[in-house]
């Protein structure tokens, strides 16, 4: 899609107001057990997604960055902004991925495809921001240090012993959880929205 129509002023209002609907969800959040309390599963990239498969997947971007400087103006941050970093990172990493295999095959296969493949990468990917830029940030911030997370993490689970246990056994299957979930719903949602989404495109 040529990138002057995505960036028209109605589709970037279309991306405001996706943006928007983005940060309500990031409201609803709920824990998992197997992860410590501040990794939450939302469904906030599901708006995200949608639009990034609509428009483009800069737009995609564009999106998420709305979402989350919405979502610092409407909650403030409890992790001195390094939780709004990482959600902005994966986030654009999960829906560039997705958007961009998508708009190579734009089908429900092509779609299938495209949130699979940037499920297992972004999940990937976040093991090395957790572990080189959103945890030592959070433990500069917050006088914190891996003897800390590892104190917390083996209460829910005795099998997490060191950075990497607790990457493989927490981060990990956190990520391809909440990702597997907004994957899903975006499937189910997209065939019934996008008419809508395109043809608000001009």
């Amino acid at each position: 899609m040529n990138q002057t129509r995505v960036f028209s002023t109605r589709n970037l209002v279309l991306m405001g107001m996706l943006g928007a609907l983005s940060a309500v969800l990031m409201l609803f959040k709920f824990p998992v057990p197997f992860a410590l309390g501040f990794y939450t599963i939302d469904f906030s990239e599901v708006p995200v997604l949608i639009g990034a498969f609509a428009l483009s997947p800069v737009a995609g971007i564009i999106i998420e960055l709305i979402k989350n400087l919405l979502n610092l103006i409407i909650n403030g941050t409890q992790t001195a902004g390094v939780g709004e970093l990482a959600n902005f990172i994966s986030g654009s990493i999960l829906v560039f991925t997705a958007a961009t295999i998508y708009r190579r095959k734009p089908s429900r296969n092509g779609a299938v495809i495209g949130l699979t493949v940037a499920t297992i990468v972004m999940s990937i990917a976040s093991c090395f921001i957790n572990y080189f830029i959103t945890l030592p940030v959070y433990f500069v911030a917050f006088g914190m240090n891996w003897d800390t997370i590892m104190n917390m993490s083996k209460a829910i689970n005795g099998s997490i012993t060191n950075p990497l246990t607790f990457l493989v056994l927490s981060v990990l299957p956190f990520n391809l959880l909440k990702c597997g979930l907004s994957s899903l719903i975006t499937l189910l949602l997209y065939k019934h929205v996008s008419p809508i989404l395109k043809g608000s495109i001009r």
